[in-house]
């Protein structure tokens, strides 16, 4: 069975988990559809997801369609937590991008598809909300095209087919074609492009599949489903031990946990495992040196799969697999494990920015705006005169989940964007 991990990435509002609602229902997973805003989203766990009806943190559930076998990332579409989508899209196969079919593309849609470019990372993109009033299927399609790329194509819905079979796209065909050399030889020869062919342009980001659907009245789901199946390609894992740290969390018995995608060769429960810096070295433990943990070994002692709040222990999982582990104390977001090196910081960090006053002072005299200018990824200042301590902070990408739902809820802050990146 083909394993694919995939992201579902989105503007706020857009549908995103609704969609992952959508097809763990269509494929049997679960038996009722869950509502972010009902606060019954099988995939929004944590208390402050329910609470507030929003998606905080990634989460992960596993379908099966026919011959695939998809591991599904739910992500935080709040740019308050972008920082959290983007350490996702690192390990991912493909993403699933969600456009609101009455808002269409927005702001923040713009910016994850960069960051999907920045990343390499091949996208289906879903339109959602198409039941909606109004709705112009065309128009759609045509801003897609302006605004995120020329590439993409809505591929038609077809009956299962053998493996390198011609997929008739109509008046499609030869426009596709113009996207690849390969491609327009295969059209020209035959008059159809190959389901080979297309997943190779799509791996390799020279197209991009549309659907459009519903996803809270399971419409065009199926359809998407199929897509996913006939459109994907497993990757191939290199035989030395190598794995992505992209999350670290707590369970209910305040376990730290670290998620990872294991990215070469397998891993074992209470298995020992080296930062990519030591990867060379011995498999015996050794001693942590410097504060950042930057060289060390440890042993893992569980090692999880989760399927939304629910999880199963296993004692080994192949390359290609994501999973969370315990018994690590060093891991933090992004850092490469064995022969996987480490990742730059995220593009997109979140900031705090808080004030602390003396006792007896009145909070609103104390002007925070001069904070909030000078605040930047690690710049801290302090005003003695006013009696005022300020600091901005750029998250270092190392924070633990629990705290940082609790500071983001609380302050609200947004993310610095640098110039540079969008």
């Amino acid at each position: 069975m083909k394993q694919i991990v995939a992201g579902i990435v989105a503007h706020v509002d857009a549908g995103k988990t609704t969609l992952s609602e959508a097809l763990l229902y269509r494929t049997g997973e679960i038996r009722k559809l869950g509502r972010v805003d009902h606060g019954d989203a099988f995939l929004d766990t944590n208390s402050l997801e329910k609470a507030r009806g929003i998606t905080i943190f990634a989460h992960q559930a596993l379908v099966e369609h026919g011959d695939l076998r998809l591991t599904l990332l739910d992500t935080p579409g709040h740019v308050d937590f972008a920082a959290e989508t983007e350490r996702v899209l690192r390990v991912l196969d493909y993403a699933i991008l969600v456009v609101s079919g009455t808002d269409g593309v927005q702001g923040h849609t713009e910016t994850l598809w960069r960051l999907l470019a920045r990343y390499g990372v091949p996208t289906f993109i879903f339109v959602n909300k198409c039941d909606a009033a109004g709705f112009d299927r065309e128009a759609i399609l045509a801003q897609l095209r302006k605004r995120l790329s020329d590439a993409i194509y809505p591929l038609p819905a077809m009956e299962q087919s053998t493996e390198g079979s011609a997929v008739p796209l109509d008046a499609l065909a030869e426009d596709i074609a113009t996207l690849d050399e390969e491609a327009m030889n295969d059209y020209l020869e035959h008059g159809a492009l190959s389901v080979d062919r297309l997943r190779s342009m799509i791996a390799v980001r020279e197209l991009f599949p549309v659907y459009f659907g519903s996803a809270l009245k399971l419409e065009g789901v199926e359809e998407f489903l199929d897509g996913l199946e006939t459109f994907t390609r497993e990757r191939e894992w290199p035989a030395a031990f190598a794995a992505r740290v992209f999350k670290i969390a707590h369970d209910g018995q305040h376990n730290r946990m670290t998620w990872l995608r294991v990215t070469g060769g397998a891993l074992k429960a209470k298995e020992i495992v080296s930062s990519s810096s030591c990867a060379a070295a011995s498999t015996a433990p050794s001693p942590v040196q410097g504060d950042d943990g930057t060289v060390w070994s440890e042993k893992v002692d569980q090692v999880r799969v989760y399927n939304g709040a629910k999880f199963e222990t296993v004692t080994e999982i192949p390359a290609g697999s994501v999973c969370a582990v315990t018994g690590l104390t060093r891991t933090f977001p992004g850092e490469g494990l064995g022969a996987e090196p480490d990742a730059e910081s995220p593009s997109l960090q979140p900031v705090l920015t808080y004030t602390v006053l003396p006792a007896g002072a009145e909070s609103d005299t104390a002007g925070t705006s001069g904070a909030a200018k000078r605040g930047g990824a690690g710049h801290n200042s302090v005003n003695q005169d006013d009696a005022e301590h300020d600091a901005a902070k750029s998250g270092t990408g190392r924070n633990e989940e629990n705290d940082t739902a609790r500071q983001t809820a609380a302050d609200n802050s947004s993310p610095a964007v640098p110039s540079s990146m969008i």
